[in-house]
This record gives C-alpha cells, structure tokens and sequence, in this order.
C-alpha cells in the first residue's frame, strides 16, 4: 500500500497583519494631512453701522454688553459669566463657563482707544485651550461707522485635526457676521442715525 506524500500546507495570507498596516498607513497620511493644515488663522469681517463711532464703542469696550449682541449668548442661555476690573476699558475682564459649544475661558482689554479702537486677548481653555487677540476698528464712514472685527491666533493640534472635517475659518466667518448684524441692530435702536445730513451739522458754523 502506497501512501500519498504530504502536501505542504498552504500559506494564509496574514490578514492581521495587513489590517495594522493599512491602519498605520491611514495614520501616517493623516497626521501628514494635519501637518498641512495652516499653523494660525485669520477671521475678519466687517459692517456699516448708521450711528458715530461714540455710539457703537460701548458696546464693544463695556464686557457686560456683549451679552446684547454676541453670535455665542444664543448657544448657551445657561452660560456662567463672571466679570473682574473695570468695568469698561482696558483690564476689563470677563470669563464664562458652559455648555459644549462655547467652552470655557477668559476675556481682556488689551487696549482701549475711545470710538477707535478695542484689543481683547482671548484665553480658551475649553474644548481647546488656546490663546488668540481680537481687535475691533472703528472707523467714521459716509453714512455712519465701519466696524471691522478681526481675529488672529494659532491652531492648535485638535483644531487642525478638526479642521479636516469642518471649514472653521468659513464658520467663525458666519458667527462674526451674525454678531456684527446683532451689533448694528442694537446701536441703531439705541442710538440717533448717523445719516449725510447729521454728520455735517458738525462741520457747520
């Protein structure tokens, strides 16, 4: 009786193996994609107000009146807000405290200059600590006052991260733009409308 030799087993393709390397493959390319993401951001837009400047500034440089007006107040009715210093102007702090969409952190007047200008440094510390400065300008136009509201700050390694899925620049764009509508909606009702006529009664003699 002969006995049929014995077949070599066969080799199995190691799937575990290629399943952890097409997941460090994955990692690799998207640590690369976050790599690639820009290191800081820049937001700013701006608005016509039918009002002076002396009307639109203390809404800006008086922290306790954002609440008026801020694209974030809506987010989070519940907010904890707390405020420090003065009540107006440079040192002027706020800090808040909520719900997941508008985190925690701590607000300051940097620089005050009256019906001009106000610099604000911006400390997060949740979802993502970071730190960056805001800035409004005032500037007298032709039929009332040009608010521009800018924004400069790194990104840090979870924002770039998120920043994949979601367009952070085209979103904080949106808020900016809501505020600044809320802020014009606010300053026109409480203030004289800065109209061709009214701002050249200055000029008269």
């Amino acid at each position: 009786m002969t006995t049929e030799p014995e077949q070599a087993p066969k080799k199995r393709t190691p799937v575990l193996r290629m399943v952890l390397v097409g997941l460090a493959v994955l990692v690799i390319l998207l640590l690369i994609a976050v790599a690639l993401q820009p290191a800081d951001m820049r937001i700013e837009r701006s608005i016509t107000i039918a009002v002076a400047p002396e009307t639109v500034f203390p809404h800006l440089n008086e922290l306790r009146k954002w609440d008026a007006w801020s694209p974030w107040a809506k987010m989070d009715p519940d907010v904890k807000m707390t405020y420090d210093g003065p009540p107006e102007g440079n040192g002027a702090i706020s800090t808040w405290s909520g719900n997941s969409q508008v985190g925690e952190g701590r607000m300051t007047i940097v620089e005050s200059q009256p019906n001009q200008r106000v610099k604000l440094r911006l400390d997060f510390i949740r979802p993502i600590g970071s730190t960056s400065t805001a800035e409004f300008v005032l500037v007298p136009a032709e039929n009332g006052t040009q608010v521009t509201w800018k924004m400069d700050g790194p990104r840090p390694l979870m924002t770039k991260f998120v920043g994949l899925f979601v367009d952070i620049d085209k979103l904080l764009a949106e808020q900016f733009d809501e505020g600044l509508a809320k802020l014009k909606a606010v300053c026109e009702s409480s203030g004289q409308p800065q109209t061709e006529a009214t701002a050249g009664e200055g000029d008269k003699t």
